[in-house]
């Protein structure tokens, strides 16, 4: 480990960061054809009334897998008809009968049907259930179909459902825009509640409660130094004031306000992090969360002495902030969004730090890599001396879901898109998106096995992961546009037997928010899977968000996957998230906790907001969709490579942390960090890290690259550009612009 040396409270030089510190393939897609967009306005609507309990009849069938009698030619299969996308269709060969039909994965309990026919249509057609694909029944029959747009009205349960047509209306064959199923989902079974009680580890107070301190105090005690222990915690605060309190969040800990807005739920006192169990080094402080709170801290600075993983949102501090270890020791990388700072934020020893829609009334300091978008009184940029990055709005933003108590009742606020953001969400009137009861999530507690969780999501409910840790025997599947699955406390799911532990079909508006997934001891091909392969959907208007949703191979255990997080949709957003092959803990080695790949995007338009990601064995992330963009970037190379030989990647000599693929045209990245500490062995090279076509549209802004006291080395920042990093010091080279 390199010496710590002295701290003193200004702004040090660059420390090194110490030895053990941490840190589904398919080719390149594609053409989509151009789609009319439908304008949305979910974005901007106010706050409004809880829907009853009853799940209403969701879409059931967009994105489903269709199949038909035939298709008139290439571009107009039957996915087409199943796709959301107005501007594309099915259509037959020119003769009768032909039919379509769509799987829903589960038997469901059916409303109507909608069709949409182009001027091809059916003057004579059925629809037609069926709950095995084999044996079917008539649900409605027509001999004089009127084409256009028909809204009709089915019943029945069933899996499959299929228009089957007997006579055409033109000389040409059937062509539908839209075919679309509506329904309840779970018809299979009986029904889950939901709502309910949030389990024993979800500790809530009102400013009445007796004991909240020494509650605190008990739990911190069990999770201040449990990094790969299976506590999981959330502290959630009813509206009001709380005087006098310290909260100390360890590992797995989650404290969080329960209003609407920050300042709903104040504490006069501190939220704490700090590294006293680690000997003041706070590189490992992981694994935990404030949110929606205002502090008013008790000398007029908060600590958050924090590394990856940690998350600070919706916050109003009432003072300074620090984000140093007493002593001023290592710390390493954290994330501040949709939050305002009074006073000053206090970087101190802090290497690097992305903040996001936000307010600070000052900034201190910066060692290696400060980011800053939409962000009111941020510094301007400066990079590499001071090593600031600001962009004045963030491009696309949308908030993490959050709970909140209101009317005697638990509810879930999912926030409105934003664009071109800047400042908080929350500033001023009334907060902007919609609000879901409780009534409408399964709540699941510890022992609820993942075919539970997808019975309730098939009934039309959105998850609620309370604390704790579940093994997967299945991958949970997300099929249903706009559906939230939201955990407390670090709620972590670990897939047993080589799954995948969370599928996200291509459907609009899917919100992931707030949970971890540990890698099981049998390789999962992927961990995290955004889409299908061939996704090709417009989701502009509704993207699909991931927001501190963390991945980890190893660490707890061995674990083991090919690829972490795979994201084939369009327009998806990713805002924070830590991807970790751990290099410390249980089941660590080169091949023991092997994982080649930590982030590869397919989809085209996808945003990453505060983008960790490190140790993979190959690529850390590789990108090969169109106008993909990152806004801060952090980076360790795999510490544990054994030998030259095991990082050679082609003629290249080392795997790039970053790799954009040469089919790409467009591609832009801002403030992007990669580091290296090869322990066991030192004389390992790596030619860059960064590696991208040299093409007019990809641009990258404000690089570098640093060894870690001298263990390997970066002949160039990105392809074959940006000065070699030398000898033990551990000071950066920078590119500020590329090409």
């Amino acid at each position: 480990m390199p010496p710590a040396g002295t701290r003193v409270p200004t702004p040090p030089p660059p420390p090194p960061r110490p030895g053990p510190a941490p840190a589904a393939l398919r080719p390149p897609r594609r053409v989509t054809a151009a789609a009319l967009v439908t304008a949305l306005l979910a974005g901007l609507l106010a706050l409004v009334a809880a829907p009853p309990a009853a799940a209403a009849p969701v879409l059931l069938s967009q994105g489903r897998p269709a199949t038909a009698s035939s298709q008139e030619n290439g571009g107009t299969p039957a996915s087409a008809a199943v796709d959301g996308d107005p501007g594309t269709r099915w259509s037959s060969a020119f003769a009768d009968p032909q039919w379509i039909q769509v799987d829903l994965g589960a038997p469901a309990v059916l409303s109507r049907v909608d069709l949409r026919w182009e001027t091809a249509y059916g003057k004579a057609y059925r629809v037609e259930l069926s709950g095995n694909g084999t044996d079917w029944t008539t649900a409605h029959s027509t001999a004089n179909g009127p084409g256009g747009d028909e809204s009709l009205p089915v019943t029945g349960t069933a899996r499959y459902v299929r228009v089957s047509g007997t006579a055409r209306a033109t000389g040409y064959g059937y062509s539908l825009w839209e075919f679309q199923v509506y329904g309840t989902p779970g018809g299979d079974g009986p029904a889950l509640p939901g709502g309910g009680d949030l389990g024993p580890n979800v500790h809530v107070f009102d400013p009445g409660t007796p004991g909240i301190q020494a509650e605190l105090d008990q739990v911190f005690a069990q999770q201040e130094s449990a990094q790969f222990g299976s506590g999981r915690h959330a502290f959630l605060l009813k509206p009001g004031t709380y005087d006098g309190l310290n909260a100390q969040i360890g590992f797995y800990t989650q404290i969080a306000g329960l209003g609407l807005r920050p300042d709903d739920t104040t504490v006069n006192g501190d939220v704490t992090v700090d590294a006293g169990w680690f000997n003041g080094n706070a590189t490992q402080n992981f694994w935990r969360a404030a949110e929606n709170l205002a502090l008013a801290p008790a000398n007029g600075t908060d600590r958050w002495a924090v590394s990856q993983a940690a998350s600070f949102r919706r916050m109003h501090v009432k003072g300074n902030l620090n984000l140093a270890p007493s002593g001023y020791g290592w710390a390493s990388g954290g994330y501040i969004a949709d939050s305002r700072i009074d006073g000053t934020v206090q970087p101190y020893s802090q290497q690097q730090w992305y903040t996001r829609d936000s307010a600070v009334g000052g900034w201190l300091n910066g060692v290696w890599n400060m980011a800053f978008s939409g962000v009111e009184g941020a510094p301007a940029t400066g990079f590499p001396n001071p090593p600031y990055t600001t962009l004045d709005t963030t491009p696309v933003s949308r908030e993490k879901p959050f709970l909140y108590w209101e009317g005697g009742e638990y509810k879930v606020f999912a926030p409105a898109k934003r664009v071109n953001a800047r400042g908080t969400s929350w500033a001023s009137g009334t907060p902007q998106g919609r609000s879901v009861p409780l009534s409408r999530f399964y709540v699941v507690r510890p022992g609820t096995t993942a075919a539970t969780m997808n019975a309730a999501l098939r009934q039309g409910l959105h998850l609620l992961l309370t604390p704790g840790v579940y093994h997967l025997d299945r991958p949970v599947q997300i099929d249903r546009a706009d559906t939230i699955v939201l955990g407390l406390g670090l709620a972590t799911l670990v897939p047993d037997n080589g799954v995948t532990a969370m599928r996200v079909a291509d459907v609009d508006g899917v919100r992931l928010a707030g949970f971890l997934v540990d890698a099981g001891p049998v390789n999962s091909p992927v961990l995290l899977e955004i889409g299908a392969p061939d996704s090709a959907a417009d989701h502009a208007a509704n993207p699909t968000t991931v927001q501190d949703v963390y991945l980890r191979v190893g660490g707890a255990g061995p674990g083991k996957a090919t690829v972490a997080m795979a994201v084939h949709s369009d327009d998806v957003i990713v805002d924070h998230t830590w991807v970790w092959r751990a290099d410390h803990g249980e089941g660590v080695g080169w091949e023991t906790n092997r994982a080649d790949y930590g982030v590869r995007v397919y989809g085209d338009d996808v945003l990453a907001t505060g983008l960790f990601v490190e140790h993979f064995n190959k690529y850390d992330v590789e990108w090969f969709g169109e106008r993909g963009r990152t806004i801060f970037f952090q980076n360790e190379k795999a510490y544990d490579a054994p030998n030259q030989a095991a990082v050679q990647d082609g003629p290249y000599k080392g795997y790039a942390a970053y790799r954009v693929d040469d089919s790409v045209n467009t591609h832009e990245g801002w403030a992007l960090g990669s580091y290296c500490y090869y322990n066991v062995d030192p004389t390992i090279r790596q030619d860059h890290g960064f590696r991208a076509p040299v093409k007019p549209g990809v641009r990258f802004h404000d690089l570098l690259v640093v060894s870690l006291g001298g263990n390997g080395q970066y002949e160039h920042v990105i392809n074959g550009v940006g000065a070699p990093t030398s000898g033990t010091a551990t000071v950066p080279s920078t590119v500020v612009s590329y090409p």
